[in-house]
C-alpha cells in the first residue's frame, strides 16, 4: 500500500489527514538531510492578512515535530557514549507563538531538544530571513529549550558538545532548523485578533535543589526568597481568540531529566509530558491532525534544580522513568491550569532586543563584584565536577579528558584533549580545578565566547534570556538586575535560559566557590553571573530609555570547520525469508483496556527516512467498511522499540498501553516504514498486523 505524503494510509481509511497546511501546524514534512533554506523558502504558508489596531494583540499558535532519527544517533544531554536513540517515547515537539500589537511584532519558540545552539539559531535566522525577509529577525525571535536530555545530539557547531556524538550530524541539524521555522511560519499564518492573561501560582512537590551544600553558601537574603532551595513560582501566560483559549505558555524550573541516561527511546521528557496532557487530555489535540491549542512549558532558572525528587536517576517519586516523566509532567500542568484559574488580562507593548558580549572577555565593574573590585570573566575551562557529573541527574562530559586506555576518535581528530592550561588562565577561573581549557583547545576553542542577551516584553512580563542554565539563584540576582533598572516589580521579570545559545552553567560566585557540578560547569570563572548582570543592566536600561542598542561583536561560524565520523547506514536489508513489513511477533488474539497489546515488524532503518510530522505506527480500529486511527507512536501509551538483526535488518517493536476508555470493538497495527536500495531509492512500505479484539 502506498503512502500519503504525511505518513498515513492513503486508501483504506475512513478519515485521510489532510495533506493541506493547516492553519497551526505545518504537516508537510521536510525530508532529513533536506537543505534548510530550501524548505523555508517553499512553505506553502499565506501572508497574514490581519492587522492590528492599536491596543490591540494579533495572536497566532504554531507547532511541528523535531524528532530526529530514531536509530543509531547520540542523544545530547548527558553525553554518555552509546546511549544512542533506538526508538521513540514520545515525540518532541516545537511550539510557537508570535505576537503583534502598535506594529511590534514577537515570535517566542519553545523546543522540546537538548539545547539551541547557536548553529541552529543562525540556520533559524537564515530561514526566515529567506521566508519572511526582514519580518522576523534575531532581535524579535527568542529561541528556548525544555532541555530533554532524551533527544537527538549533534547539531552544534561547538565540539564540546559533539563529543560522545562523534561530530556534527547534518540530519540533526537540519530537522532542528526546519521544525522551528515550521512552527513559526505556522504561527505566522495563524495571527488573528486575540487576548493575553496572565497568572501565577506555585508547584512545591516537582523539583528539589540537587546542589544544596553550593546554594547553602548564598547570603540570607537570597535563600530567604527560595525557603526550599527550589524556585516553586508557576508564571502562565493564556492566548485566546473570541473567549477561547487557542495556547499556554506555563514557565517552572525543573530539569527535563526524568527519563535517564539509560534510556535510548527518544522522548521530550516531563515538560513534554505536560504540553502532551494540556493539549491531548484538556483540548484533544491529534498532532498529525493539526493542533487547535498549543501549549508550551518552557524553562526559567533551573540550573541546580532536579525533577528525580530522591536526589538520585530514576527515582522519585516513583522507582520507574516512565512513570516519573508522566507525574512530573502532570504535576507541571495541573499547576499551569490552575495558575490559569486565577488568571486576569493583560495590555502593554510588545519588544525586544539583542545583543553579543565576549562572555570569556568581559570587564566587571565592581559595583557588580562581591568584593567591590573590578574583575574580569576567563576564556571557557571545565572543572573536575563537570566531568564527574551531577550524580542526582547523570554525569557530565565523559572523554574530557580521556580514561586511561580508552580513545575517541573524534577527540583525536580535532588534536587531542591535552591543551596546557597558563598559569594565568589557572589564577583567573580559581578556585575551579581545570581539567580541559575549553576555550584554548584545538583547532579552536570548543565552546563559543560571543553569546546572545536578549530582553523581551510581552505586555507586562519581561523575559531576561540568555543561552545557559542559571541556577535559582544566580535567576534571582539578573531577576532583581533587569526589574530594577526597568522599575517593574520583581514578579514581572523571568529569567529565560536555554536561549538562543549555549554555554552550560551559570551559578553565582559563593557557588563557585564550592566547585560542585554546576561552579565546574560555570565555564567563564567566578565572575560569569557578575558579568551577565552588569549586561543584562544595560541592556534593560537601554530598553527602558528606547535607546538602541550595539549588536556587539559577531558570534562565530565555524561551520565549515565539522568532522562527523558516524558512517550512514547502508542499504536495508531483510531476514532470511522475509520481506519489509512482515509481522515477526502477532498481537494476541483479544484484550482488555489496562493490557499491554505488542507487535514486531520487520523494517528499516529509521535515519533513511525518519517521518517528520508524520508517524511510524498506527493503531486502528475497524470503523463500518474501513478503518480510523486511534493512536500513534507520537502519543503516551505508545513505543517504539528499534533494534537490528545480523548487520543491517531492522525489526520495529511497538507496544500499547491500552487505555482505560478505550472503546470495545476491532483493532489493528499498522507500520510505515522506507527502506533503501543498493541504487539509493527509497521505498515506501507499510505492514499490517493480524486483528484483535478489545474487550
Amino acid at each position: 500500500m502506498a503512502l500519503s505524503d504525511n505518513g498515513t494510509a492513503g486508501d483504506d481509511r475512513t478519515e485521510p489527514v489532510s495533506r493541506a497546511v493547516s492553519r497551526r501546524t505545518v504537516l508537510a514534512g521536510a525530508g532529513a538531510g533536506a537543505a534548510v533554506l530550501a524548505v523555508a523558502a517553499n512553505l506553502a504558508l499565506p501572508e497574514t492578512p490581519a492587522r492590528a489596531e492599536s491596543g490591540e494583540y494579533l495572536v497566532g499558535v504554531g507547532i511541528s515535530d523535531i524528532t530526529g532519527p530514531a536509530a543509531e544517533c547520540g542523544m545530547m544531554g548527558y553525553s554518555q557514549f552509546g546511549q544512542d536513540t533506538a526508538g521513540i517515547h514520545l515525540r518532541p515537539r516545537v511550539r510557537a507563538f508570535v505576537f503583534v500589537t502598535d506594529g511590534q511584532r514577537l515570535a517566542y519558540v519553545v523546543a522540546d531538544n537538548g539545547m539551541i545552539f547557536q548553529s541552529v539559531h543562525r540556520g533559524v535566522m537564515q530561514a526566515l530571513a529567506q521566508r519572511f525577509g526582514d519580518r522576523y529577525t534575531e532581535q524579535n525571535v527568542v529561541l528556548t529549550s525544555t532541555h530533554s536530555h532524551a533527544t537527538c545530539g549533534g547539531a552544534a557547531h561547538d565540539y564540546a558538545y559533539n563529543l560522545s556524538i562523534l561530530g556534527f550530524q547534518q540530519q540533526v541539524y537540519d530537522i532542528e532548523v526546519a521544525a522551528i521555522v515550521e512552527a513559526i511560519a505556522a504561527a505566522d499564518a495563524d495571527l488573528a485578533p486575540g487576548t493575553l492573561e496572565l497568572g501565577h501560582g506555585e508547584l512545591h512537590d516537582a523539583s528539589v535543589n540537587r546542589s544544596k551544600i553550593a546554594f547553602d553558601r548564598n547570603p540570607e537574603a537570597d535563600k530567604a526568597h527560595f525557603p526550599n532551595g527550589i524556585d516553586p513560582n508557576v508564571t502562565v501566560l493564556s492566548l485566546r481568540r473570541g473567549g477561547r483559549p487557542v495556547g499556554a505558555i506555563t514557565w517552572f524550573a525543573t530539569h527535563n531529566t526524568s527519563m535517564s541516561n539509560k534510556n535510548r527511546l527518544i522522548s521530550a521528557d516531563n515538560k513534554g509530558y505536560a504540553s502532551y496532557a494540556f493539549e491531548h487530555t484538556e483540548h484533544g489535540v491529534r498532532y498529525l491532525d493539526g493542533a487547535d491549542f498549543v501549549a508550551a512549558f518552557p524553562q526559567t532558572n533551573p540550573g541546580d534544580i532536579s525533577p528525580n525528587l530522591n536526589l538520585s536517576p530514576t527515582s522519585g517519586p516513583t522507582e520507574d522513568e516512565f512513570e516519573n516523566t508522566r507525574i512530573i509532567g502532570e504535576r507541571q500542568y495541573h499547576a499551569g491550569k490552575s495558575a490559569l484559574s486565577a488568571a486576569r488580562s493583560i495590555g502593554g507593548p510588545v519588544g525586544s532586543v539583542l545583543c553579543y558580549i565576549d562572555i570569556a572577555d568581559t570587564a566587571v565593574d565592581g559595583r557588580w563584584t562581591d568584593s567591590g573590585q573590578p574583575r574580569h570573566t576567563a576564556p571557557a575551562c571545565a572543572g573536575v565536577s563537570l566531568i564527574a557529573g551531577s550524580v542526582e541527574d547523570g554525569p557530565g562530559l565523559p572523554g574530557v579528558p580521556i580514561p586511561e586506555g580508552v580513545r575517541n576518535p573524534f577527540v583525536d581528530a580535532l588534536g587531542g584533549a591535552n591543551a596546557p592550561v597558563p598559569g594565568w588562565l589557572a589564577d583567573a577561573q580559581a578556585p575551579k580545578a581545570i581539567v580541559a581549557p575549553l576555550g584554548l583547545m584545538p583547532p579552536v576553542a570548543w565552546v563559543p565566547s560571543v553569546v546572545p542577551l536578549q530582553l523581551v516584553r510581552i505586555g507586562e512580563l519581561y523575559l531576561a534570556c540568555g543561552g545557559a542554565e542559571f541556577t535559582v539563584v544566580a535567576g534571582l540576582r539578573i531577576r532583581r538586575t533587569v526589574a530594577e533598572a526597568l522599575g517593574v516589580p520583581l514578579e514581572r521579570v523571568l529569567m529565560q535560559g536555554y536561549a538562543n545559545a549555549y554555554h552550560e552553567y551559570v551559578a553565582t560566585p559563593e557557588e563557585y566557590d564550592a566547585q560542585q557540578y554546576e561552579g565546574g560547569s560555570t565555564l567563564y570563572g567566578r565572575y560569569t553571573l557578575p558579568a551577565y548582570q552588569q549586561e543584562f543592566h544595560r541592556l534593560a536600561t537601554a530598553f527602558a530609555q528606547n535607546q538602541p542598542v550595539p549588536r556587539g561583536p559577531a558570534p562565530r561560524d565555524v561551520s565549515g570547520m565539522q568532522p562527523n565520523l558516524v558512517s550512514p547506514p547502508g542499504p536495508d536489508a531483510t531476514p532470511a525469508g522475509a520481506a519489509f513489513g512482515d509481522v515477526l511477533t502477532q498481537p494476541a488474539g483479544s484484550y482488555a483496556p489496562g493490557d499491554q497489546a505488542s507487535v514486531e515488524f520487520v523494517s528499516a532503518h529509521p535515519k533513511h527516512n525518519p517521518r517528520r510530522n508524520g508517524t511510524f505506527l498506527e493503531i486502528q480500529r475497524a470503523a463500518g467498511s474501513g478503518w480510523t486511527r486511534v493512536a500513534n507512536e507520537g502519543e503516551w501509551p505508545v513505543k517504539f522499540f528499534w533494534s537490528k538483526r545480523d548487520s543491517a535488518a531492522s525489526v520495529a517493536r511497538f507496544t500499547w498501553d491500552i487505555p482505560a476508555d478505550t472503546a470495545p470493538g476491532r483493532y489493528r497495527f499498522q507500520h510505515f516504514a522506507d527502506n533503501l536500495t543498493s541504487d539509493g531509492a527509497l521505498h515506501p512500505f507499510t505492514g499490517v498486523s493480524a486483528e484483535f479484539d478489545i474487550r
